[in-house]
């Protein structure tokens, strides 16, 4: 069994509509897939139907940002970027749907304001973004990257991330995400099983030790991605060593974004066992 549980589409960063991201996952031989868009929840109606009617399991999911201070100053922006994939979630708990809109709503104006400052040394305006991002409900970065690849000042989405949209560049602008506990405590209480997604991708930057994983699962993670294409293996065998000793589901994933990222459906997976063990933690 073939079980994928992270992927995109373009109601936010990827590159194809929930329906052409299950009709993918079938084509790659998946027999169960799930839709983890950012910070919305809107494509989940549209996969799940389109996974009825050709016949592949589908699992509802949102990959949910939030952000693990490191300051002194608690309502200092800064901090550790932390990406938590909420399965089956109830799309109509009214305190995960509110933190949502405050999430995108802070994407959004970030987005705008990265934009602002790039276009003081490039050409580039709100509306060329706004092309690109289409009809996606969660705007951010990554539309910004793709804008610019289109505008030919970079070559990449993935070389936008490593030069101008950077943390630490004159275009870096932080944005409101909630605390990783508040975060795992909300998609519980919403029903959902949260997985700490790509924990260990250092590469991207700063990645929270230890103590805030363990932090985590007292608060209520179920699961630890730990098999994903930015963990190599000095990362995968720490992982499987955290998840093991504190009881946590190990993953696995592809974080597919059709041709915003090099990832392929199903070049990680989920173990069957794995997944009859997040299904067990529904609330």
């Amino acid at each position: 069994m073939r079980i994928d549980l992270h992927t995109h589409s373009t109601v936010s960063d990827g590159t194809e509509a929930p329906a052409e991201v299950v009709r993918a996952a079938k084509a790659a031989e998946l027999d169960v897939v799930a839709l983890t868009d950012h910070d919305t929840l809107d494509g989940l109606a549209e996969a799940s139907t389109e996974a009825a009617a050709i016949g592949i399991g589908f699992v509802p999911g949102i990959e949910m940002s939030a952000r693990q201070r490191v300051f002194p100053d608690p309502d200092d922006p800064r901090g550790i970027s932390v990406h938590i994939v909420g399965l089956w979630p109830d799309p109509a708990d009214t305190g995960l749907q509110a933190m949502l809109a405050r999430v995108r709503d802070a994407r959004l104006e970030r987005a705008q304001r990265i934009v602002a400052l790039l276009a003081e040394d490039f050409a580039i305006t709100w509306d060329d973004v706004a092309a690109r991002a289409g009809g996606a409900d969660a705007v951010g970065r990554p539309h910004v990257a793709d804008a610019l690849v289109d505008l030919g000042i970079v070559a990449t989405r993935d070389e936008a991330f490593a030069s101008l949209l950077q943390g630490g560049t004159k275009y870096f602008v932080p944005h409101f995400a909630p605390e990783v506990l508040d975060a795992v405590a909300m998609l519980r209480a919403a029903g959902a099983v949260p997985v700490f997604a790509h924990p260990g991708a250092d590469a991207r930057g700063h990645i929270v030790p230890t103590s805030v994983i363990e932090g985590m699962a007292e608060a209520g993670l179920v699961g630890l991605e730990v098999d994903h294409r930015d963990h190599d293996e000095r990362q995968r065998t720490r992982l499987t060593r955290i998840a093991d000793r504190l009881s946590l589901v190990r993953t696995g994933s592809s974080d597919y974004h059709g041709t915003g990222k090099r990832n392929r459906l199903g070049e990680n997976l989920t173990t069957p066992d794995a997944f009859e063990a997040l299904q067990a933690a529904r609330g």
